[in-house]
């Protein structure tokens, strides 16, 4: 019995011992390694503290950083990335557009150069993909559909979705798009009247969500999308709770609503798998993108782990986040710019008065409209919705002449590339729609440097659906209405998945 305890001891001893090996080379001598790998090739970066790399550092930056909202007249030249994330700046600026840093054991790459990001625009390898340690927050929200997953499961979801989002799919969701925009621009007119008549200001934000969620609703559910509507409504309510001690960096900790964020996703899976078989009980086959994603998951062989049920509940999730909020805030970027510029909303007026007859916007019609096209691809330029593009290496890869090691994640800042002078002229900061003229490949020295919708193999699926969707939102409001900036807007980009105007879009709005 005594040798039978003291073997006992002895394995316990032991295993101790190589857990803590275990743990000391994963957590200590790991990130050694990696950050000596990318040291070797010239990388340098700030010097990191022993257990939270950059952290301290870049919270300083962030407390030190001035939040004064710039004159009216000069919002379009500012650099939202020296707001939301200066310590990016700060660093670019002492090391160049590649440099090192890490948050905890994790040792990041910064790549904003260029060539490097032309080749990773240029990158098939499924080595490189969604960091999980970023995405598993967001996990109530995107489960794992194609935005968070990775690998062969990402590749089969791509393959089954994207063809849902191909320009002649969305050209027959036109009217859909204009009937939904309707009942905004109708509210806005009555806001008008009940304002004495001449103009009212109005914080447009949320109307603008509300119209991207009953677009949405209608493209997923057809004649289902009051449940659509619904569903969506919950999502923004899970979204909130998701972004509301959200950090980009740091131990977030505990959730403190943590019950609140798993209540509402129970309620959301549920809402829409009941809607799935309410309508199979109904035999209704209508041909909107629920029906044919569900249609491609059961009828795929290859699925392999992929759950029909699952599948449609995470990418109809997902749907909402990237067909909802990313063009909802694309559209108040948009607005804001214009009514900075008021000349460039009367070139819009023009155009659609010359190609749209009686103002009725259809597919033939949206594609002659080649202004407002300038103002939306300038408009993603200066403020893209998505910060940042974020990857991980899961095995070690090369990119042009720099080996990233694995389990690298690799940043690249959206506004950054889109405002350097080296790649669009030294007109960079200014809001100039005419460089897009004779479209993306004239407008700038590197056009795979714009990439509002991400870049390489992972580029938005849903890029044709939010593009068609601006045109007509933008089309209809500026023919309607004259817009102006609020004197009550406050200019102050904030994070919150995306970055939106923090205390919302101000605009003074006149019927014409």
């Amino acid at each position: 019995m005594e040798i039978y305890s003291l073997l006992l001891s002895a394995f316990g001893v032991i295993g101790f011992v190589y857990c803590f090996i275990h743990i000391f080379k994963e957590s200590l001598l790991g990130p050694f390694a990696v950050k000596r790998k990318l040291h070797i090739q010239g990388i340098k970066g700030p010097s990191p503290s022993f257990l939270y790399g950059n952290l301290s550092q870049m919270q300083q930056i962030q407390l030190k950083t001035k939040k004064e909202p710039p004159p009216h007249d000069q919002i379009a030249a500012l650099d939202y990335t020296s707001i939301v994330f200066p310590y990016f700046e700060h660093w670019r600026k002492q090391y160049g557009p590649v440099y090192t840093y890490s948050t905890g054991f994790k040792q990041h790459l910064y790549l904003t150069d260029p060539e490097l990001v032309r080749e990773m625009n240029q990158c098939n390898t499924l080595d490189l993909g969604k960091p999980p340690y970023v995405t598993k927050r967001f996990a109530p929200m995107f489960g794992n559909s194609i935005i968070r997953s990775n690998g062969h499961f990402w590749a089969l979801q791509r393959k089954m979705v994207a063809p849902e989002f191909f320009m002649f799919k969305v050209k027959s969701m036109v009217g859909l798009m204009v009937e939904s925009t309707k009942p905004l621009i109708r509210e806005w007119e009555q806001r008008i009247e009940t304002q004495g008549g001449a103009q009212a200001e109005i914080t447009v934000d949320d109307d603008l969500k509300g119209l991207s969620a009953n677009v949405i609703a209608r493209a997923c559910f057809g004649s289902s999308y009051f449940k659509g509507n619904e569903i969506f409504s919950k999502l923004r309510t899970l979204h909130k709770a998701l972004t509301k001690h959200a950090t980009l960096f740091g131990f977030s900790g505990f959730r403190k609503n943590y019950r609140e964020i798993r209540s509402l996703e129970r309620e959301i899976e549920s809402l829409i798998w009941d809607t799935v078989q309410e309508r199979q009980r109904q035999g209704l086959t209508e041909r909107d993108l629920m029906q044919l994603i569900l249609e491609e998951a059961v009828n795929n062989t290859d699925a392999g782990k992929l759950s029909p049920k699952q599948f449609i509940v995470d990418n109809c999730k997902s749907l909402y986040f990237a067909g909802h909020d990313t063009t909802a805030i694309s559209a108040s970027w948009c607005l804001m710019l214009l009514a900075l510029h008021p000349d460039w909303q009367s070139q819009i007026r023009a155009e659609v008065a010359e190609f749209c007859n009686d103002e009725l916007l259809d597919a033939n019609s949206l594609s002659n409209l080649k202004t407002v096209t300038m103002v939306i691809q300038e408009a993603l330029r200066l403020f893209p919705p998505a910060g940042f593009v974020v990857r991980e290496a899961f095995e070690e890869v090369k990119i042009r002449n720099i080996i990233i090691p694995k389990g690298v994640c690799t940043w690249t800042l959206i506004s950054t590339l889109h405002r350097d002078p080296s790649i669009w002229g030294p007109d960079a900061d200014k809001f100039n729609p005419g460089r897009f003229a004779d479209g993306i490949s004239k407008a700038c020295k590197f056009p795979q440097a714009y990439i509002p919708f991400g870049l390489g193999t992972r580029l938005c699926v849903g890029r044709n659906f939010a593009i068609v969707e601006l045109k007509i939102v933008i089309s209809l409001i500026v023919s309607k209405f004259r817009i102006s900036l609020s004197p009550n807007y406050v200019h102050s980009p904030v994070l919150r998945m995306l970055v939106e105007p923090e205390h919302g879009l101000q605009l003074l709005i006149q019927k014409i």
